[in-house]
């Protein structure tokens, strides 16, 4: 699987700009000083951005791309730096504004998804959350956070986006651990109603639900939770930032992962027997 760390995986895409720029350098014939000169800059940049120290900017690389006499590349390497500084946002910096605003950011994304493929290993996917465990698993997030408190408009706002599951035109293969099961937010009656509603997502026919369950022999390791798009994108979210995936290597990566995953997974009659069989402890 990819690097763990967000950060790791953001250094990982620097340095391969770094390389690429260096390349270009070498290609020219020219020393990083005389690169300082063409650019007016000074030489310890030229090094901080070649040794993928320095994030350079677009204009940066602009004008690396003309000392070089390469401007051909300028667009694909400013891509690529954009790509690096939205692989990894900072939560804090997602949230400032509350919860409700980060639930609509990512809907124009849902709205042209069609084949949705999710996998979690610790809560219900917001698609089939019911408003009881959305509020508890938001109120969780806004306190740990010290989020401003609009957590009832965030639970509406997430119950309008995950009314796309019911629209026609579009897929969802969606793995849970049966831990996720089990995992309690909010009180027995909230995990009573949340788990009724997997049975009856069951029966959409966009939806198809598979457990992986706990005993099950794994070749497959339980990993952090992820969302691809349309198999071009993936989406995971460690505790402190958001990661967005779409390198083709990287996005294999995860299909590989969740069709390993899919093959542990027990569907129909077998799921629905693990989904009663945690209402019954709630008892």
């Amino acid at each position: 699987m990819p690097p763990s760390s967000p950060s790791s995986r953001v250094q990982a895409a620097r340095e391969a700009l770094a390389a690429r720029l260096s390349e270009i350098r070498l290609d020219a014939g020219i020393t990083k000083r005389e690169l300082a000169v063409r650019c007016g800059w000074s030489e310890a940049k030229s090094s901080r951005i070649e040794n993928a120290r320095t994030a350079p900017s677009d204009d940066d690389l602009r004008a690396w791309c003309r000392a070089c006499e390469a401007e051909e590349q300028a667009p694909a390497l400013v891509a690529a730096n954009r790509e690096a500084d939205s692989m990894y946002v900072q939560w804090k910096r997602l949230q400032r504004t509350g919860l409700k605003q980060l639930q609509k950011a990512n809907l124009p994304l849902f709205e042209r998804t069609k084949h949705f493929k999710v996998y979690c290993s610790n809560v219900v996917p917001g698609f089939l959350q019911t408003p009881g465990y959305a509020t508890a698993l938001l109120r969780a997030i806004a306190t740990f956070r010290g989020l401003p408190d609009d957590v009832a408009d965030a639970v509406t706002a997430r119950m309008d986006r995950s009314s796309i599951i019911r629209q026609p035109g579009r897929t969802f293969a969606i793995l849970l651990e049966e831990t996720v099961l089990r995992y309690r937010l909010g009180d027995a009656g909230v995990m009573a109603g949340q788990l009724g509603s997997l049975l009856s997502a069951m029966d959409l026919p966009s939806v198809s639900l598979g457990i992986i369950p706990a005993s099950v022999e794994r070749t497959m390791w339980s990993i952090e939770s992820f969302t691809v798009f349309d198999d071009e994108r993936v989406d995971h979210e460690p505790l402190s930032a958001s990661v967005k995936i779409t390198a083709p290597d990287e996005v294999v990566q995860y299909l590989k992962a969740f069709g390993e995953l899919h093959r542990h997974a027990v569907y129909g009659a077998e799921a629905r027997a693990l989904i009663l069989k945690a209402i019954e402890a709630l008892h």
